[in-house]
């Protein structure tokens, strides 16, 4: 029995269950896109299919990124005790669980529209590739940018059924966000990036002064994209505040601090909030 529940829970751990603070940054951009398409009210399938939708694919994409990079996380010490890196778990099991979420994920996307079920396919390139940019480009964070915020697309066009210019200006700019505090995020293992040559954009450009420019990208955008869309004040009074709750986690991260970078990392879910209402009141 006992070692039915360690094998229960490797499985958890795989999927990252146990760390909900992904869910909610691939969750929360899919509910700014479903609230952008319309402030009138609230549509609650698509709240309910993408919430079920994000924790699926978010499951997915950590099996895949294990599976991947289950030698890298080997050496890492944050990632050391990974299933697949511990060899708690085989490939072939992690496959089959991937395989099982992805068949479960397909099921959640024929509930909608063909946009979106087109824009669900298309997302799972981006999805299996980002893994590998950690090899190639200095910019991995980028490349995660552009997968973890599809949902904002998948949200306004499960509403309208089509893409307009101000959510596409407002997916452009929450790219921006995510580069931000996945670099916050990577400053946790740059040590053991550099040994073992992952790059990130913590290695390149992971200064504050770099983070603080990348929310800054990010804020132009999300109020340009307020702008076409004809946003009125309180739009920019809730982005007013995610300003100063950006402010705080500049002033307070300690970038040599793994701890200190987890817990501003985790922030991030408060600041989605925070864009939430801003959309909503919008």
């Amino acid at each position: 029995m006992a070692t039915t529940n360690k094998s229960t829970l490797n499985f958890l751990y795989l999927m990252r269950l146990h760390q909900p603070t992904g869910i909610w940054l691939l969750l929360l951009p899919c509910w700014w896109g479903i609230l952008f398409s319309n402030r009138e009210f609230l549509p609650l399938k698509q709240i309910i299919l993408f919430s079920l939708g994000a924790i699926v694919m978010r499951s997915f994409g950590c099996i895949v990124n294990d599976i991947i990079d289950r030698d890298f996380d080997a050496k890492v010490e944050r990632t050391k005790n990974r299933p697949l890196a511990s060899g708690a778990i085989s490939v072939k099991q992690a496959m089959i669980l991937a395989a099982i979420l992805l068949a479960i994920a397909f099921i959640i996307a024929l509930q909608m529209n063909l946009i979106v079920i087109i824009l669900a396919f298309l997302s799972l390139i981006p999805v299996i590739a980002y893994p590998f940019m950690k090899r190639i480009t200095w910019f991995p964070q980028a490349f995660l940018g552009i997968t973890f915020n599809l949902g904002i697309l998948l949200g306004f066009a499960s509403v309208r059924e089509t893409l307009n210019l101000p959510i596409i200006i407002f997916y452009l700019a929450s790219v921006f966000w995510t580069i931000g505090y996945d670099t916050i995020y990577a400053h946790q293992d740059k040590k053991d990036d550099a040994k073992i040559g992952v790059k990130s954009t913590a290695l390149a450009c992971g200064s504050k002064k770099s983070i603080s420019m990348f929310y800054a990208i990010a804020f132009v955008g999300w109020i340009l994209a307020g702008i076409t869309a004809n946003m009125d004040l309180l739009y920019y009074a809730g982005l007013s505040l995610a300003m100063l709750h950006f402010a705080w986690q500049i002033t307070s991260v300690d970038l040599d601090n793994p701890t200190s970078c987890m817990r501003i990392f985790k922030s991030n879910t408060i600041f989605a909030v925070i864009i939430l209402f801003a959309i909503s009141l919008g």
